[in-house]
Parts: structure tokens; C-alpha cells; sequence
């Protein structure tokens, strides 16, 4: 798994040619995963070529020239890409991917040890 958080940081990174070539180096991993702006990086590095994407609801339009369609949600899967919106969804995220690598059931086990009661198992989007 190859996972890219967001943050300011990306519009720099954006440009910088030496990280986008290492961000490549993980287009074989089984799931890449980003959570806010993160998806800006997938998409420099072309992951999102062809792709359903999403990012932080303030950089909709920074991400619509990466990818085949912004899909204005929380989470997104399309195939075995899976991008975040904002910074606080990196919760919902985290429980989804246990959810796609555990099962539900782990999912509700670590959400009830986390006393997180906003995550709902099925809920999201899988676009592929």
C-alpha cells in the first residue's frame, strides 16, 4: 500500500520532478491510498489517469485535470485507488480500509474500540 496525506506541501511537490518520479516508483503496490490533497500527487504522478477521484472540497478544481471525473464525496474507490477529502475524513479512511482488508466485522471492532460512532460499514463508494 502506498499512502499519500495532504497538506500545503502538495502544490510544491506538485512541481518537484525528483518526487513525482519516486511517487512512480509505487505504481505496482496492491492499493494507493490519499487522503486530502495527497490525490493532487497521485494524479502528477498519472495513477489517476482514467480514474474517479475526490480531494479537500477546496481543491475540487485543482484535481479535475488529473483524473476522468471528481466525485464530490468522502471517499472514493476506483479499482485500487482509493483517495480521501478533507484531513478529517482520514478517520472515515482508516476504518474503510480495514474494511476492505479485514471485513466489516473488523471494521466495527476497531470502531467500537475508538468510540467512533460517525463510520458506517457500507457506506462508501465504490466506484470500480
Amino acid at each position: 500500500m502506498l499512502y499519500v496525506p495532504g497538506g500545503f506541501g502538495t502544490r510544491q511537490l506538485l512541481h518537484d520532478s525528483e518526487f513525482i518520479e519516486w511517487l512512480k516508483t509505487g505504481s505496482n503496490v496492491n492499493y494507493k491510498v490519499s487522503v486530502c490533497t495527497g490525490s493532487l500527487l497521485f494524479g502528477a504522478a498519472g495513477f489517476l489517469d482514467g480514474k474517479k477521484a475526490t480531494t479537500h472540497p477546496a481543491a475540487y478544481d485543482l484535481l479535475r485535470p488529473y483524473c476522468l471525473e471528481v466525485i464530490e464525496d468522502r471517499i472514493v474507490k476506483d479499482g485500487h485507488i482509493i483517495t480521501g477529502g478533507g484531513v478529517a475524513t482520514s478517520v472515515d479512511l482508516g476504518l474503510y480500509i480495514c474494511e476492505l482488508l479485514g471485513g466489516a466485522e473488523a471494521a466495527l471492532r476497531i470502531q467500537k474500540q475508538m468510540d467512533y460512532p460517525y463510520y458506517k460499514v457500507g457506506q462508501y463508494y465504490n466506484r470500480s
